[in-house]
């Protein structure tokens, strides 16, 4: 077993771990984003309502779902002749209120006003039109995105997608997704995903641009 571990100069978690820290105050939070410097991998997330944070190591799973699903929502965007500009992964902050680190998020109708920026400042630019996130070793809550509020947030977990649109103050759960709102995204997102696994994102991302064709 490999225990976690945080130290003055490093945060170590084994892939699958899951640490929370409660009774943490956003400079915390800021601290522990210094310390993991160039371990991209790890994720870590802050909630001023909670006080707590929590730390994550995906698991290789973790990964491969991700970058399927942001090819999958990319392939929908051509398909519609949609441009976009996307992140994954990037953190996002609310100061003094809420941190979090979406899998991939994406800019639609706001694009033309993040290009060329190298990091996003929430306090002058705006949030993302649509932020993804893949459970596998933790659970999301739509809350845990109230205040950086997303306009839509997908969470994909145990082969179901699940559709938030934020109405503020808070999420409303969703059959449809506003910027795809023709498409049974709840039936062929986890069809898609799987057949990742069984035949290679590669070929399952032809075969989902092939079924756009057809539809």
């Amino acid at each position: 077993m490999v225990l976690p571990t945080i130290t003055e100069d490093i945060i170590s978690l084994a892939p699958g771990d899951e640490l929370i820290l409660r009774f943490r105050t956003w400079q915390d939070y800021e601290t522990l984003l210094k310390l993991r410097e160039d371990k991209a991998g790890l994720r870590i997330r802050y909630n001023s309502k909670t006080q707590e944070i929590r730390i994550m190591s995906p698991l290789p799973r973790h990964a491969k779902n991700a970058d399927l699903l942001a090819d999958l929502v990319k392939a929908l965007l051509r398909h519609l002749g949609k441009d976009w500009d996307a992140f994954t992964p990037v953190t996002l902050k609310r100061i003094n209120r809420q941190g979090i680190e979406p899998d991939c998020c994406f800019y639609i109708d706001n694009r033309d006003r993040i290009l060329g920026k190298e990091r996003i400042d929430l306090e002058t630019d705006p949030a993302p039109d649509l932020a993804i996130e893949i459970d596998l070793t933790c659970t999301t809550k739509s809350e845990d995105y109230q205040a950086i509020a997303p306009v839509e947030l997908w969470v994909y977990r145990q082969n179901q997608l699940l559709i938030y649109h934020f109405d503020s103050p808070q999420y409303q759960e969703s059959q449809i997704s506003r910027w795809f709102p023709n498409y049974d995204l709840k039936t062929l997102i986890p069809q898609y995903i799987e057949r990742g696994w069984q035949i290679g994102s590669s070929v399952a991302l032809r075969e989902f641009e092939e079924e756009l064709r057809s539809l």
